[in-house]
């Protein structure tokens, strides 16, 4: 009886050993039995090179003055002469230029580029007439049209209310202007526009609409605003499949504005900087 009380004390005092032994080899970080034969590594250390993409490299654009035509630019009017335009039934255009303006000859019909764009950067400059004649949309009215068919409203806006998705700035009768940033009859004013065309599929279907961003004066007054589709007098604009590249259009709305220093940049495909 004291032999088998000894054995099993012998055997208990070992098990007590064993498990103090594991307990000990927990405590010191040993996770072999928990991972199994899985080796634990550490991650690859980064760089800040490995994130650097080196091409390719921008094209080096030459941009002397704020306004004046970059080095890649294509000049529609330098004061000159209007070799780069024509009537709109592709006659020669009959405006006047003098002291390097060209001005709006009422009548004579609205002006286009011979040139076809698509996404475009454009600068224009315009003014309207320093004496004030009429009042709402009969005063100082032109237009800036995108592809012959997307207006930016140009028109005296400075203490001369209208409506106010026609006033200066506006899409017209799609966007109001975010401000009014007009300046009073007979000063220069400028539009900066970024303008990105619509996509057509081969069947004529919309595949996306227009975008416009708009500086006035150098105060952002559309935000990237998605065009609803052409500019529609009456009723609501909508979309027609066209070319890729069409012309810029000025119009003749029977007043006496005046342009000078118009120059766009074609905008190329994004260039993507990740890896």
């Amino acid at each position: 009886m004291s032999s088998q009380r000894g054995q099993l004390a012998a055997l208990f005092v070992a098990l007590l050993a064993i498990g103090t032994g594991c307990a000990d080899r927990n405590e010191a970080g040993d996770t072999s039995e928990a991972t199994g034969s899985e080796e634990v590594t550490e991650p690859l250390s980064q760089r800040p090179e490995d994130t650097e993409v080196w091409e390719p490299e921008p094209k080096r654009v030459r941009s002397d003055r704020e306004g004046t035509p970059p080095s890649d630019a294509t000049v529609l009017f330098d004061g000159t002469n209007l070799t780069a335009w024509s009537h709109e039934d592709g006659s020669e255009a009959g405006w006047q230029v003098q002291d390097g303006v060209m001005t709006v000859v009422p009548g004579t019909g609205s002006i286009r580029t011979r040139q076809g764009f698509g996404d475009v950067q454009l600068h224009i400059e315009w003014r309207t007439p320093a004496e004030i004649v009429g009042d709402g949309q009969g005063r100082g009215n032109s237009g800036v049209f995108l592809m012959e068919r997307y207006e930016l409203q140009v028109l005296d806006s400075y203490e001369n209310r209208t409506y106010s998705n026609g006033q200066a700035g506006s899409i017209y009768k799609q966007h109001i202007p975010l401000v009014n940033a007009s300046r009073a009859p007979g000063v220069w004013q400028s539009y900066d526009v970024v303008f990105t065309a619509p996509r057509f599929a081969p069947e004529g279907t919309l595949v996306s609409p227009a975008y416009m961003t708009v500086f006035h004066n150098g105060v952002l007054i559309q935000n990237h605003v998605e065009l609803q589709g052409s500019m529609a007098y009456i009723g609501p604009p909508g979309y027609e499949a066209h070319a890729d590249r069409e012309p810029l259009l000025l119009q003749d709305h029977s007043n006496r504005v005046s342009f000078r220093n118009i120059w766009v940049r074609e905008i190329p495909a994004p260039v993507s900087g990740s890896l």
